[in-house]
């Protein structure tokens, strides 16, 4: 067998070819070899290199290591790797800072925490505290008020108290003759807080209706409708009135159905007492009907009477209602310069004796006259007069004889000629108007006298009333020498001489007062019943009612955003402006005066100011000069002579000055779309001291911005909207205006807090008069004999500009109510000149110029759109503003003046305990 394997193997391992079987099996044995090989290596050599790894390193020299891990410096020899170490090293020392920094902010938060913790308690027991104040401050003015009406009490508006329904009863005069106010007038239905009611009884209603000229029928019940005094309740009025004249000829009733119509009056109360019987003339022919009807203890009101029928302090002399249904044309009124004419006097008139009056008809005027008639002066004053037109030292006009028929007049009285725009005609050329009374001197006033009166007081002729005997309409509330010349007729030698030594300044003086008078209380229906109502309610001491204001209407508007501080607007070096978050919004005192008026200032009349019961209840300007004053030339206006506080500097600053304690001002800002320049503006009144509040005019019909953000200044602001576009509405007396001073500000004007408190300052000294930055003044240009506006810089000034100025807001009632409707439709038509209007209204009422404060910053916003005084157009509108308002007032009532205050602190830097004044260049 083995022979046969052998023989195999040679042979290949195949039988009998034996190499095939052996190259197999060779084969097999390789990769056997080879696998195991492998494994042995793939196993055993890791498990190998394993051992040595962990067991060569226990060897006690560490020089032998051969597998172990160097040192640091030993593998950071290669240069990347010291650099990667490097990085290392560096991110782990910021991991350590950040943990540091991480664990004090942890305790900072902490710390914090405590603390809003620590203050969240603070304001709770704050919040306990404010309201303990609040309940001891309510409980402190409480009590305040209960010593304030225990020992001095603040008049304020009390109570309304009306009459009662049913009439006392008092005793009866012994002649109606001899009623006056005390025996035949009613106190008991008229309480001074009773507002005056008054209630007119409709003509209409009664028989003598149908008689009444149309025109003043009319004309009387359109005044009646506006009167703010009329009632419709009779139960509660003071006093009643009825118009019975002026009445038409033909279909006049007869005196004593007349009577028997006024007797039947439902509220004539037997007597007619608190009942005013009206008979207003519009024509010279006289209708003196009443005078033949009792009247009993009625008030009579007419221009014609006699001095048996006239009851001084009783009954009223009234002006003729020339233009009862027509306003008059300031424009076609003569102007009040030259002040002399072409005539030196003019009179024309014609006496007839034989006219017998409807007075003659019923009752000889012989029996009710006692002793002998005066001397007749008339032949005397006819011889004198002609002498002097015929002597030509000035030229005169003086005729006795109508050309035409002359009006119809009562005895002894002088019929006016022609026709009424004839006599005007010739009273334009005339300097003087005489006015002879009648020869008849029991005829204390005629109406052919109060038509003379009338039409000279209107073109400017001032009247020279020949008899001193004459009753002069509203006598006893009108100072007449002031506008007029009232002569003794035995003086008829003397009037050339007296006439000529009257210098032109009395003469503007006494024409300007006339013109005055004339506006005032007789050139229109309402002008004439309202004086009538005044004159009754001033003698029986009833306060004016209040004059309406405008209500302001709000626009709906955001705050909150913090006002910054302009550097400019804050720098005021060391001086102390005065409170501002510790004084609270403080409005002007009201109703101190209403009852004390009408018993102290009845005869006060300015020079061309309205009397004190024609509008106003009282008068703003009312000087308090102590005895032994002498005027410091400081801000704090009059001290006393002698020892005493005050005077030092640090005092002055904290002190607001003047005779007036405390008192604040109201802002008002004009503005038309420049939002942004408004909020600027604002924000540089923050922080401004003595500041009541702001009101911010909204000229415009778009609304502002819903997403706008007005600033918080520490005051509040009031955006009023305005019905139309007008620069009037800048002088409106808003209601919400609550202080008597009024900062006009443009909303691009830029002015410091310092130099704002010192114009408050000049003002309180100064309250009538308009105070400011801007100063402007006006010029007459020769060539063209017109008036211009001027802006350059100059030496004097006539206007401050209410751009930035004080002013009171006494005169924001007269600008917006009184002041003649023609020049705020021009300044509407101009969009133009209302400063300028409020400078001629300021200066005519007061006859003084303004005030200019220098400031010492640009008053114009740097960077803010253009306005439109840049605009070339804007300066003739102004000249020609200037030469229609001087046609409206009928002369130039602006004044010139080089007085300008200044401050010498503008540039000087003194320490707080050295005195601090302003002085007065």
């Amino acid at each position: 067998e083995l022979m046969t394997g052998y023989t195999m193997l040679r042979n290949g391992g195949v039988g009998n070819g034996g190499q095939p079987w052996v190259l197999r099996w060779s084969s097999r044995i390789r990769l056997t070899w080879l696998s195991f090989t492998l494994f042995i290596i793939l196993v055993f050599f890791p498990l190998i290199a394993h051992y040595y790894l962990t067991t060569i390193d226990d060897a006690d020299d560490a020089g032998k290591r051969i597998f172990g891990p160097r040192t640091g410096n030993e593998l950071c020899e290669v240069k990347h790797v010291q650099d990667l170490c490097r990085i290392r090293e560096s991110v782990s020392e910021e991991l350590l800072q950040l943990e540091a920094k991480r664990q004090e902010l942890n305790s900072e938060i902490a710390k914090l925490n405590l603390k809003i913790e620590a203050c969240k308690k603070s304001i709770e027991n704050a919040k306990q505290d404010l309201l303990q104040l609040k309940n001891v401050i309510s409980q402190t003015e409480h009590s305040y008020k209960e010593l304030m009406a225990q020992n001095q009490p603040k008049l304020s508006l009390p109570i309304r108290l009306l009459p009662d329904k049913d009439d006392a009863t008092f005793p009866l005069p012994k002649s109606n003759r001899n009623c006056r106010l005390h025996n035949c007038f009613d106190y008991s239905r008229c309480p001074l807080t009773s507002g005056f009611p008054v209630y007119v009884y409709n003509s209409d209603d009664y028989p003598f209706g149908s008689s009444l000229d149309p025109l003043i029928k009319q004309a009387f019940e359109a005044t009646v409708r506006t009167n703010v005094y009329v009632t419709e309740n009779a139960n509660i009025a003071c006093v009643y009135i009825i118009l019975v004249g002026e009445m038409q000829e033909p279909v006049m009733p007869k005196p004593t159905e007349l009577e028997q119509q006024l007797h039947s009056l439902p509220y004539w109360r037997t007597d007619g007492h608190n009942h005013l019987i009206i008979n207003l003339s519009r024509k010279s022919e006289t209708q003196n009907f009443i005078y033949n009807i009792s009247t009993g203890r009625a008030m009579i009101a007419q221009s014609t009477f006699y001095d048996v029928q006239y009851r001084p302090g009783f009954d009223i002399v009234v002006s003729p209602l020339v233009h009862a249904m027509s306003e008059p044309n300031f424009l076609e009124i003569p102007p009040q310069v030259p002040v002399k004419r072409k005539y030196l006097f003019s009179f024309q008139g014609e006496k007839i004796e034989s006219l017998r009056s409807s007075l003659q008809e019923v009752r000889s005027f012989e029996e009710e006259i006692e002793g002998n008639a005066p001397a007749d002066y008339d032949d005397r004053i006819i011889t004198t007069l002609k002498a002097v037109q015929d002597s030509k030292l000035d030229f005169v006009l003086v005729e006795f004889t109508c050309k035409n028929q002359p009006k119809t007049s009562l005895p002894t009285e002088w019929a006016l000629c022609g026709e009424r725009d004839d006599r005007l005609e010739l009273l334009k050329q005339s300097t003087f108007a005489l006015i002879i009374t009648p020869g008849d001197t029991h005829l204390v006033i005629s109406a052919g006298c109060a038509m003379r009166l009338f039409e000279a007081l209107e073109v400017g002729a001032i009247p020279v009333v020949l008899g001193e005997q004459v009753q002069l309409p509203y006598n006893d509330v009108i100072r007449w020498n002031e506008a007029a010349l009232i002569i003794p007729k035995p003086r008829i030698t003397e009037v050339h001489f007296l006439l000529r030594s009257i210098s032109d300044n009395d003469l503007l003086a006494m024409r300007r007062q006339g013109r005055f008078l004339w506006e005032t209380y007789f050139s229109t229906s309402d002008n004439v019943f309202s004086t009538v109502l005044a004159i009754i309610r001033t003698r029986i001491q009833i306060p004016a009612a209040p004059i309406r204001e405008e209500t302001a209407v709000e626009i709906p508007h955001r705050s909150g955003k913090a006002a910054g501080t302009d550097p400019n607007m804050a720098d005021n070096g060391d001086l102390d402006l005065g409170p501002v978050e510790t004084e609270p919004p403080y409005a002007s005192p009201k109703y101190l005066r209403n009852f004390t008026l009408t018993a102290m200032d009845v005869y006060r009349n300015w020079n061309s100011a309205p009397g004190p019961f024609h509008l106003f209840p009282y008068t703003p300007f009312d000087p308090v000069l102590p005895s032994e004053a002498k005027f410091l030339g400081s801000g704090t206006g009059f001290r006393p002579i002698g020892g005493g506080a005050g005077g030092s500097g640090k005092e002055f600053q904290a002190a607001l000055g003047g005779n007036v304690p405390r008192e604040q001002f109201t802002v008002v800002m004009l503005t038309y779309e420049r939002e942004e320049v408004l909020m600027n503006s604002l924000e540089r009144l923050n922080g401004l001291p003595y500041l009541n509040k702001v009101v911010v005019v909204w000229n415009s019909p778009k609304l502002p911005s819903e997403d706008l953000l007005w600033p918080d200044i520490g005051v509040p602001i009031m955006v009023v909207r305005t019905e139309k576009n007008s620069l009037n509405n800048r002088f409106l007396p808003w209601d919400e205006i609550e202080t008597e001073a009024i900062l006009s500000i443009d909303d691009d004007a830029h002015l410091r807090h310092d130099e704002i408190m010192f114009g408050f300052r000049v003002w309180r000294e100064a309250r009538d008069r308009i105070v400011g930055f801007p100063g402007r003044y006006h010029a007459w240009d020769i060539p063209h004999q017109s008036w211009l506006y001027n802006s350059n810089y100059s030496c004097e000034l006539s206007m401050v500009l209410t751009g930035a100025a004080f002013f009171h807001k006494y005169y924001a009632y007269l600008y917006s109510y009184v002041m003649p409707q023609a020049i705020r439709d021009m300044v509407d038509e101009y969009i133009n000149c209302e400063d300028i209007a409020m400078n001629f209204l300021v200066s005519h009422l007061t006859r003084k110029p303004p005030i200019k404060v220098t400031s010492r910053w640009t008053f114009r916003c740097p960077g803010c759109p253009q306005a439109l005084s840049h605009d070339d157009s804007h300066f003739h509108e102004r000249h020609k503003c200037i030469n229609f308002f001087v046609k409206v007032y009928g002369y130039m009532p602006l004044l010139y003046t080089q007085f300008r205050v200044d401050s010498v602190l503008f540039k000087t830097r003194l320490p707080h305990d050295k005195t601090k004044c302003f002085k007065f260049i």
